[in-house]
């Protein structure tokens, strides 16, 4: 009889031609998927980036910054809404081409995205001895479709350069008590307000030191700009800074705050501002107790994401591209359900899972890229529209609530974020 033929031997995790094939079909296919997800953003076509240098050239000229203005099909009037700060940062682009800043703009987000990616998976990665090359790859593609990051590029948004300045004081210099720890968030804080939310996790921790030189940088950097000029720094600190209707509708799906909720449901009037004060009392109350909690057991990470998601939350203005806080949740959130390896924890591991991947999925979907909302404000009163039009909030509020904080004890056993890998792990 004529020998029956032989068929091939599987692929096993022991085949390592198969398991690099796997693993390039992976990155091609994130690779190839970008394009679609960044379609519906080149409509943007660095929008924000364009006001930005217009209103610098408009500075130039010798006119007073805050009175430049753009019409806005959606927002009606748009200004430069930034700090002095920003604009003496901002200033010496105006005097290249504006094809080079957006190149330059576009590699700086970039190069943070890689950066800031490798800072928090490092330590998880050696955890769970992850192939190293192959998990950084796909993490720094599944960041770039990401809708914050696609909204930060598309419109020429400098948000990534706040994350690297956050994350590099509160995961190496604070944890380690450099002495320039707080520099970073000052710096961040003078360019845009939003990140002075960490300066208060900073003494909601009892890091007076860092509070005290992060206040101080901040202080600097806006007295600065101030001596640069004085005119346009008085007008912003006792007028503009104020005047919220300057940054936008407050109902535009696009606000994804507690206060942008509350505006939708309440539109075109404006919603009632004791129930927000309630609103943002309590969960800034609550969101940095947690916090708190996470950076005395030592757990930088989750202390960190807990703040970015209370000061979305709490902000008047809260614009998607605001938003990065669900990448390190969605970190936090991986690397708990691979660490819940024993038997009994078969369940929480199934529910971390789960929230990661769905907190991954809403990210990466959005609020804004694949939904025309108009242009006219529209009040939210069905449930479905609800949900899609406050997603980040609804998710932010959900893990703000569940996001795992470790027990001194469990993190003392794990590698902190400080901690350089000494083991070789597999590329």
């Amino acid at each position: 009889m004529p020998a029956e033929p032989v068929a091939p031997p599987a692929v096993t995790d022991d085949d390592p031609g198969g398991r690099t094939v796997r693993r390039l079909v992976a990155v091609v296919a994130l690779i190839a998927v970008l394009p679609a997800l960044y379609l519906p953003g080149l409509v943007h076509n660095f929008f924000d980036l364009k006001i930005y240098m217009s209103a610098m050239d408009w500075w130039t000229a010798g006119n007073p910054l805050y009175d430049y203005v753009q019409p806005d099909r959606v927002q009606g009037e748009l200004y430069f809404t930034y700090p002095p700060f920003s604009a003496l940062l901002l200033w010496p682009f105006g005097l290249i081409r504006l094809g080079a800043t957006v190149t330059i703009f576009t590699v700086l987000t970039v190069l943070a995205v890689v950066v800031t990616t490798r800072w928090l998976l490092t330590p998880v990665i050696a955890r769970h001895n992850l192939p190293r090359t192959f998990t950084l790859t796909v993490a720094v593609l599944l960041v770039l479709g990401v809708e914050s990051t696609r909204e930060t590029i598309t419109f020429g948004q400098i948000n990534m350069l706040l994350v690297v300045l956050i994350l590099a004081d509160l995961l190496f210099a604070v944890p380690q008590a450099r002495r320039w720890a707080g520099v970073g968030i000052g710096l961040a804080t003078a360019l845009k307000l939003f990140p002075g939310i960490f300066i208060v996790y900073l003494l909601a921790t009892r890091r007076w030191r860092a509070a005290a030189v992060a206040s101080a940088t901040a202080a600097a950097a806006t007295l600065l700009a101030a001596a640069v000029a004085p005119g346009d720094s008085w007008r912003f600190w006792t007028h503009e800074l104020w005047a919220t209707d300057r940054v936008g509708r407050t109902d535009y799906t696009g606000n994804q705050s507690l206060f942008g909720l509350l505006s939708r449901f309440s539109a075109p009037e404006k919603p009632d501002r004791l129930l927000w004060l309630l609103l943002v009392a309590v969960v800034a109350a609550y969101g940095l107790w947690r916090a708190a909690r996470a950076a005395r057991a030592g757990d930088a990470l989750t202390g960190l994401t807990l703040t970015g998601l209370v000061g979305a939350l709490v902000s008047p203005i809260t614009w998607t591209h605001h938003i990065y806080w669900f990448v390190p949740a969605v970190v936090l959130l991986a690397d708990a359900a691979l660490s819940a390896g024993r038997p009994e924890e078969a369940r929480r591991r199934r529910w971390l899972a789960g929230l990661a991947v769905g907190t991954a999925a809403v990210s990466i979907y959005g609020v804004v890229s694949f939904h025309d909302w108009g242009v006219a404000p529209v009040r939210t009163d069905d449930p479905v529209d609800f949900v899609l039009r406050n997603g980040y909030v609804l998710l932010s509020l959900l893990l703000l609530a569940t996001l795992p904080v470790r027990s001194a004890a469990e993190w003392k056993s794990r590698t902190k974020w400080t901690d350089l890998p000494t083991s070789h792990h597999r590329r």
